[in-house]
């Protein structure tokens, strides 16, 4: 059996080969077995936008932001996401989220860098 990176790179091929339906169905295989595979989600909130599947899109960044809560761009995409599907008070709520784990990753690698040079 292919690992989830095998089986997603296939679906991104099928997809640039324009054969979307494929691919559509198999990065929702792919996340029916891998469902904490973010990276899946991620493209799948990105082709659903593109075929203004506007809630599943919502959905599936929704999910990539509860997979990987201390990565601001998933807070970006799903407001972004939001955003296209009217939802403004969500998107809102993600792009301030995407802010504070910014915000937090700052403060967390400048107090690294006072620890490594013996400040902290």
């Amino acid at each position: 059996m292919s690992t989830k990176v095998e089986r997603y790179d296939e679906a991104i091929a099928l997809k640039s080969d324009g054969k979307d339906d494929e691919a559509l169905a198999k990065l929702e295989a792919l996340v029916k077995d891998e469902p904490d595979y973010a990276l899946a989600h991620s493209a799948l909130s990105v082709f659903y936008g593109k075929l203004d599947r506007l809630d599943e899109a919502v959905e599936h960044a929704g999910k990539v932001c509860e997979l990987e809560p201390n990565d601001p761009f998933s807070f970006v995409a799903m407001s972004m996401t939001c955003q296209k599907a009217g939802k403004l008070s969500e998107a809102e709520e993600a792009m301030a989220k995407a802010r504070q784990v910014e915000f937090a990753a700052q403060q967390a690698a400048q107090q690294a860098r006072k620890e490594a040079e013996g400040e902290g």
